[in-house]
């Protein structure tokens, strides 16, 4: 418990621009300031000589042309930039941000270093995520706020520490028999919500499990087709007689809101989503469909039909223990803002009807 609070402590600390240390068993401790909340004055605070190490993920090492070298070749590692007197704090806050990509020259070369600590380096990039932050740090310096360990991060992030907060009536627009119920862990500050629409009558509840989108859920984006999903399958489910909508707290697939803009900056500068999310050096879905079976377990539901054109959630499920005995499409047309985006998830990312 102490651990997982130490995590929520960390999250807040990387926010401020303070560095933090992650101690992995067998390594020395890897201390870490995240680059999008630094400064100048904060980088030669952590920095004694002015110049630090630069971790990276390696999909924003492969926008760089870095994995050609031995250092940076494995796919499933993090990337170490070694210290250059031309990697300052700007050119450092390029290398972070691939929106700059396009209107920055980066300087070189760069030079990539083995990984020392390997553990702690790719924990480094999962807390990056759970804050919001850019996957972008500088390294080894001194003073750091709290060292926490690469399993205490993952517990923080584990569906097994959800609980029920509580639960009320919430009469909604075209299905008025309907239950809100809370869901949040002890440290997280998000809490995920169930809506329960009719009532159990024996047969398996139609479930939908829908990530949060601010943008699309509540402002209207045209640029996804998020709004229009969550409207009809309300719908849907009212209509099946009873079911469950899933409200997950995992905006943008899981990179959080910041980032997901991000990714939407890129998009106007012609990536697709799938491209954007890995040059931003985030994978393509961060999504831990985990808290989404939780959550259905804690409802006493463990067969539903589930109502999706992702593969993904289905398969996310299962390996949690829930059946579900039946994939139910949900199709919805196109505008121009979106084709785009829905092609790619057709022909990227698995979807089907």
């Amino acid at each position: 418990m102490t651990e997982t609070r130490d995590v929520a402590k960390a999250i807040d600390a990387l926010r401020r621009g303070w560095p933090i240390a992650i101690a992995a068993p067998g390594e020395d401790a890897l201390t870490l300031l995240a680059v999008e909340t630094a400064d100048p004055r904060r980088l030669d605070a952590f920095a004694s000589t002015g110049q630090a190490s630069l971790l990276i993920s390696n999909g924003r090492a492969a926008t760089l042309k870095l994995t050609n070298q031995i250092a940076a070749a494995d796919p499933d590692h993090p990337v170490v930039i070694a210290p250059a007197p031309w990697i300052d704090f700007a050119a450092a806050t390029a290398i972070a941000d691939p929106q700059l990509d396009l209107s920055t020259p980066l300087k070189g070369p760069f030079r990539t270093q083995e990984i020392a600590r390997p553990l702690a380096a790719a924990a480094a990039l999962q807390l990056a995520r759970i804050a919001g932050l850019l996957p972008a740090f500088f390294t080894d310096g001194i003073y750091p706020e709290i060292t926490i360990t690469p399993e205490a991060i993952r517990a923080h992030e584990s569906a097994t520490r959800l609980h029920i907060a509580t639960r009320a009536r919430l009469p909604i627009a075209g299905e008025e028999d309907a239950e809100i119920v809370a869901f949040r862990t002890p440290e997280s500050a998000g809490e995920h919500i169930a809506l329960i629409i009719g009532q159990p009558d024996g047969t398996l509840p139609l479930v939908r499990l829908h990530s949060e989108c601010l943008t699309g859920d509540v402002l209207g984006s045209l640029k996804c087709d998020c709004g229009p999903q969550l409207h009809e399958a309300l719908h849907r489910i009212g209509g099946a007689g009873w079911g469950i909508l899933l409200y997950l707290r995992q905006e943008g697939r899981g990179i959080g809101l910041v980032n997901k803009l991000r990714a939407y900056a890129l998009q106007d500068q012609g990536f697709d989503t799938v491209d954007a999310n890995t040059r931003l050096g985030f994978a393509v879905d961060a999504r831990d469909f985990a808290v989404a079976a939780r959550m259905l377990d804690l409802l006493g539901q463990r067969r539903v039909r589930l109502l999706t054109n992702n593969p993904a959630k289905v398969a996310g499920l299962e390996a949690q223990g829930i059946t579900v005995a039946e994939r139910v499409p949900l199709a919805l047309p196109a505008n121009p803002h979106n084709a785009r985006y829905l092609a790619t998830k057709r022909d990227r990312t698995g979807h089907q009807l």
